[in-house]
């Protein structure tokens, strides 16, 4: 018996360092997930069941596994490792994923599966911190979505008086060839600020999406100016027979499991989920989230009070240099508001419904939404505006405003061609 006990082990421990040739090793735990994460059960006993090996309990680690088995018949990770598992009973394994009876490029699939899984699992969000993005929520918005392409990983924070916190989160594949869409057919993700526009049942799609899909409005404005094509981006679901597929496999949308995007449906409203796409997250303090926040709302005011002034030199100076809207570039922008403001006596302009989202990435942009009562001498006038803002000189000045209109409809590149 002891003999055995020692081959366990012994099978067990390689298998382990194998595994940790393309994971972080199962010691180096930098904390615990946070109180909401791994309602997802599957994704916790599959967890546990590294754990009970790290422990060298062979047994326990079974059990877990064949759990995961039970409840996800069609997780195909978890019979890879279950697999491993009954051989470390009999002899020392080779590799993750020891069997001769799939294509490499199938195990590799799931073991960067496993990888991505565990980091999730062991370098966990850093504790009280945040999204730098997250500026300012809107009355509507309880719920925000940010995706960090790095770790595959879906996040859902939750509008806590204006604080986000963190409730959810959950695995999800990206695009084949990474992230940053540029153009049609890259089979990249995009990376930025985006709002979800429709849902979609599975019903009416075919089975590729499984549960469903929730539509996002890329490319947007800001994606437009600058060139990027492309369409069809959703949050969508996976084939009946299939619990999760590899970290990148597909075209550009974001796939989670069924189970898992029928839970973030929970925290979804069309039209007012924001999904911010980032290559990896930049974690901040509270504190220095609501330190940018007050600066920002201080440009916002300084706009507003030098539009009402009717002073269209303090006004203009708000906008930068390659401002765009409605076709206008700023020099006519700026012909066009000294005319507008020669015709007025007074101005008086208040916003509602703000919201504030800084995209990701190395440039300084920020997405602004806003309700605007605007009232004059000669005019009163309310609209749904969309604004981006840009760092330029040394201050935030916006690069774009215009009325915000409904995103056009588009079926993703992966949609099956005889359904188009």
């Amino acid at each position: 018996m002891r003999a055995h006990g020692a081959i366990r082990r012994c099978s067990a421990n390689a298998w382990l360092a194998l595994l940790a040739s393309v994971l972080i090793p199962l010691s180096s735990a930098a904390g615990e997930p946070h109180a909401g994460a791994w309602r997802n059960s599957a994704e916790a006993a599959l967890v546990r069941t590294f754990e009970a090996l790290e422990q060298s309990r062979l047994s326990v680690a079974l059990a877990e596994v064949d759990r995961v088995i039970a409840e996800r018949p069609n997780f195909r990770l978890a019979h890879l490792v279950r697999g491993d598992l009954l051989l470390a009973r009999v002899r020392p394994i080779e590799a993750f994923g020891n069997t001769g009876h799939a294509a490499r490029e199938r195990l590799d699939e799931l073991r960067a599966e496993a990888s991505a899984r565990l980091r999730a699992h062991r370098a966990p969000p850093p504790a009280d911190s945040v999204p730098r993005y997250l500026l300012r929520f809107d009355s509507r918005q309880r719920h925000a979505i940010v995706i960090d392409a790095s770790r595959s990983r879906v996040y859902v924070f939750e509008n806590a008086n204006g604080t986000p916190r963190l409730v959810d989160d959950f695995y999800g594949t990206l695009g084949k060839s990474g992230i940053d869409k540029q153009s049609e057919g890259d089979r990249k993700t995009p990376i930025g600020v985006y709002n979800v526009v429709s849902q979609i049942p599975g019903r009416k799609l075919p089975d590729l999406y499984g549960w469903g899909a929730f539509p996002i409005d890329y490319p947007n404005e800001w994606d437009r100016m600058r060139g990027k094509t492309g369409y069809g981006i959703w949050l969508h679901g996976v084939p009946s027979d299939t619990y999760a597929r590899a970290p990148r496999a597909s075209d550009g949308c974001i796939a989670l499991a069924n189970p898992d995007i029928a839970e973030l449906a929970n925290r979804v409203k069309v039209g007012a989920t924001p999904v911010i796409i980032a290559e990896r997250i930049d974690w901040i303090a509270p504190e220095a989230l609501r330190a940018e926040r007050d600066a920002f709302a201080r440009q916002l005011e300084a706009w507003i009070a030098d539009w009402q002034s009717l002073d269209a030199a303090r006004y203009l100076a708000h906008y930068a240099r390659d401002f765009r809207s409605g076709g206008m570039d700023l020099a006519a922008w700026r012909e066009h508001k000294r005319r507008v403001n020669a015709t007025k006596s007074w101005i008086k302009v208040s916003l509602s419904n703000l919201s504030v989202f800084r995209a990701p990435g190395t440039s300084g942009v920020i997405a602004v939404n806003f309700d605007q009562d605007y009232q004059s001498s000669n005019l009163v006038q309310k609209t749904r505006k969309r604004q981006y803002w840009v760092e330029e000189g040394g201050r935030w000045r916006f690069a774009y405003e215009a009325p915000a209109g409904a995103a056009k409809f588009a079926l993703p590149e992966s949609f099956p061609r005889g359904r188009r």
